[in-house]
C-alpha cells in the first residue's frame, strides 16, 4: 500500500533553510533581529515545502489565529441561517475565518463546544444559542459577545427591541378585530421579551393570555404535530396567534387552511424576523422584521474592538466589570394580507 506523504513540519524548513527550528519559530512571529538573508532563505524553504504553519501552535505563542467560534441552536432555521451568514461575511471581510457550533439547543453540546474553541484558542466568540447556566461564558478572559442572548451582564448583546415588537404585533391583531390572541413561541419566560409585549397588550385590554411553546430546534414532522396538537387544544377559544417566529407563523396558517377558515376574516396570523428566505417564500405574511444585518454588524465591530484592544474580557461583576447595557434596535411591522 502506498503510504501518503506527511504534511512538512517546522523542522523540515529549518533543515532546508539550514538554521535552527528556532530560527523559523522567530522568523514565522517576527521576534528578534533576524539578517534579511536568514528571512529570505526561511521563506524560500517555506515555499518550496509547502509549509504551513499550525495556526494553534502560533496561537500558544501569543499570535491571533484569526478564528472566530460562532455558537447557534441551528442554522436550519432562517433566522439564524441569516445571522451566520452575515457574520460570515462580515468578519471575512476583516480577515478572520468563522468556526461554526450548532448546539442544537442542548446546553451540553454547547458547552463540549465552548471548550472546544477555547482550547483552539480562537480571537473571539459570537454566541446566539439560546442556554442558560453556562458558567464558562461568565469566566471566559476571552473576548464575548451575544446575539439575541442574555449571558452575563459585561457581555455585549447585540437584539432587536423584542418587548416593542411582541407589543406591536399583538396591538394590530386586536386593531384588526381579534378578540382571543395566542402566543406560539420556543419558550415562555420572564426574559422572554417578545412574550413580555404580547402579555402587557393583553393585560391593558382585559385579555387573559394563551401561551403555547415549542421548542424551535424540535426536529420536523415533529415539530409540525406539537404545534397543530396545541392549535387543536385551543381551536374554539382563539382567533388569531401571534409567533415569536416566521416558520411557526407558516405552521398555523397551514392548520388554518386546514380548518377550512378563511385568513384573514376568521382568523389573524403575525409572525416574527423577517428573513429574506421567509419574505421570499412567504411575502403575504404579515410579520415584525429585525434589523438583522444591523444587529451582526454590530456585534462584529465590538467583538474585533475588543480583539483590538488586546485586553482579556472581565470575568464579570467579581472583578470590577462594569455592566454593558444590551444594544437593542428597532424593529419594522411589515404588513401582508394575513392580519
Amino acid at each position: 500500500m502506498t503510504r501518503q506523504p506527511r504534511e512538512p513540519r517546522l523542522s523540515d524548513v529549518a533543515e532546508r533553510a539550514g538554521v535552527s527550528p528556532t530560527t523559523v519559530s522567530r522568523v514565522l512571529n517576527h521576534r528578534g533581529y533576524l539578517s534579511q538573508t536568514t528571512k529570505d532563505r526561511v521563506a524560500q524553504a517555506i515555499t518550496e515545502l509547502g509549509y504551513r504553519p499550525n495556526q494553534v501552535a502560533r496561537s500558544l505563542l501569543g499570535q491571533r489565529t484569526n478564528m472566530i467560534g460562532v455558537i447557534m441552536p441551528t442554522v436550519s432555521l432562517p433566522f439564524f441561517g441569516e445571522v451566520v451568514a452575515t457574520l460570515e461575511h462580515a468578519l471575512g471581510r476583516h480577515g478572520y475565518r468563522t468556526l461554526l457550533c450548532n448546539s442544537m439547543g442542548r446546553a451540553e453540546a454547547e458547552s463540549e463546544y465552548l471548550a472546544q474553541l477555547l482550547g483552539n484558542r480562537v480571537d473571539g466568540i459570537i454566541s446566539g444559542a439560546h442556554n442558560d447556566s453556562i458558567p464558562t461564558y461568565a469566566t471566559t478572559r476571552l473576548p464575548v459577545v451575544t446575539i439575541d442572548r442574555e449571558l452575563a451582564p459585561h457581555i455585549p448583546n447585540f437584539r432587536a427591541d423584542n418587548v416593542a415588537g411582541g407589543r406591536l404585533a399583538t396591538e394590530l391583531l386586536l386593531e384588526r378585530g381579534a378578540r382571543r390572541p395566542a402566543l406560539f413561541t420556543s419558550r415562555s419566560s420572564a426574559r422572554n421579551g417578545r412574550e413580555r409585549g404580547y402579555r402587557a397588550v393583553l393585560a391593558d385590554a382585559g385579555i387573559p393570555p394563551i401561551v403555547s411553546t415549542v421548542e424551535f430546534h424540535t426536529p420536523e414532522p415533529e415539530r409540525t404535530r406539537l404545534i397543530h396538537a396545541a392549535l387543536d387544544q385551543h381551536a374554539g377559544e382563539i382567533d388569531a396567534v401571534f409567533a415569536t417566529d416566521d416558520l411557526t407563523a407558516g405552521t398555523v396558517l397551514e392548520w388554518v387552511r386546514g380548518t377550512g377558515r378563511r385568513v384573514p376574516e376568521a382568523f389573524k396570523v403575525v409572525g416574527f424576523d423577517g428573513t429574506e428566505a421567509i419574505r421570499r417564500a412567504m411575502p403575504w405574511l404579515t410579520t415584525v422584521r429585525q434589523p438583522i444585518e444591523q444587529i451582526c454588524l454590530s456585534a462584529v465591530d465590538a467583538l474585533l474592538e475588543r480583539i483590538e484592544q488586546g485586553v482579556p474580557q472581565g470575568g464579570g461583576p467579581d472583578d470590577g466589570s462594569a455592566p454593558v447595557p444590551p444594544m437593542e434596535f428597532p424593529v419594522t411591522l411589515v404588513e401582508g394580507a394575513t392580519a
